[in-house]
């Protein structure tokens, strides 16, 4: 997996395994006489295949000289262990937790995405003290406001035994479905796709037993309601939403917001943006979490 200058990998036992995380472990970032006190945040990708840390590596380094930067691959994606099972939201609710329990001592900021930033809305209502604030891309449980996408035509069709592991492995896990899904279902603008994003994600996908986290998702195994939870939300947030996100709309978003005003604090609709800004446009994305990293310590 590529990782950015100055940061190395490192790893924590979960209750599922290994957990490996990148973290500025020296030059250009630290040196001996640097404070070890600084605030940490905490970068966690979102699910999909070939997703990992690598989502937010051109956003994390940013923060590098400010900020102790920790960014894991969740259990079943990336480097961390692939457990052979079928993935279920308190596993993820778990290890999460473990995760952060393990490598940080004082509360911290998560900057989370997609279904894993509404994993973090549930950790943050059941562990308030292992946070400071939370900044989300498109937190949505998928299942919002009583949709069930578990009964979607395509969670169906992997829900069907030997047809599941044929389509991750001929139309998820190589370089053409990695590249198809990420001009027409994950960004906004195909031209905005570079071969390095695409190589990430097959290195990811491709992993021995990626599968496993991969089809626990598609299937539906792992989404939610996540309306029925955000009125618990005590953590001041801010939360950001791709106008053309095709898997939840930023109106799922606006809802969400609206139920929990008192925490969630700020709602921005980036245009022309699809699901992952962090990947899309890193820079204006760097710019938002700089200004909610301000907005929030003052609330």
């Amino acid at each position: 997996m590529l990782q950015p200058l100055g940061f190395e990998q490192r790893s924590i036992n979960t209750s599922l395994g290994k957990m490996v995380y990148y973290t500025a472990s020296g030059l250009p970032w630290q040196d001996k006489s640097e404070k070890t006190d600084k605030e940490t945040l905490v970068f966690l990708h979102g699910f999909g295949g070939g997703s990992s840390a690598y989502e937010w590596s051109k956003v994390y380094p940013a923060f590098a000289a400010e900020y102790r930067v920790i960014a894991p691959d969740l259990i079943g994606w990336g480097k961390s262990d692939h457990p052979q099972r079928s993935y279920k939201v308190d596993d993820y609710l778990t290890t999460i937790r473990e995760f952060i329990e393990q490598t940080c001592t004082s509360p911290v900021t998560a900057i989370a995405s997609s279904l894993t930033a509404a994993f973090i809305i549930r950790v943050a209502i059941a562990d308030p003290d292992l946070f400071k604030s939370l900044i989300l891309v498109s937190p949505a449980g998928i299942s919002d406001f009583g949709q069930d996408y578990s009964r979607s035509f395509f969670a169906q069709l992997v829900s069907v035994p030997l047809v599941d592991r044929f389509v991750y492995s001929k139309g998820i896990a190589t370089d053409a479905g990695i590249r198809t899904f990420l001009e027409q279902r994950q960004f906004a603008q195909a031209n905005r796709v570079y071969q390095e994003i695409v190589e990430a994600y097959l290195q990811s996908a491709q992993a021995p037993n990626a599968e496993y986290a991969a089809l626990s998702f598609v299937r539906g195994d792992l989404c939610f309601d996540l309306s029925l939870y955000v009125q618990q939300l005590t953590t001041p947030t801010a939360m950001m939403w791709g106008q053309k996100s095709q898997f939840t709309a930023p109106e799922v978003g606006r809802r969400l917001a609206e139920i929990n005003p008192q925490a969630i604090r700020f709602f921005q609709v980036l245009e022309n943006v699809g699901l992952t800004p962090q990947l899309e446009l890193p820079a204006v994305t760097i710019g938002l979490i700089r200004r909610y990293l301000t907005l929030l310590k003052g609330n």
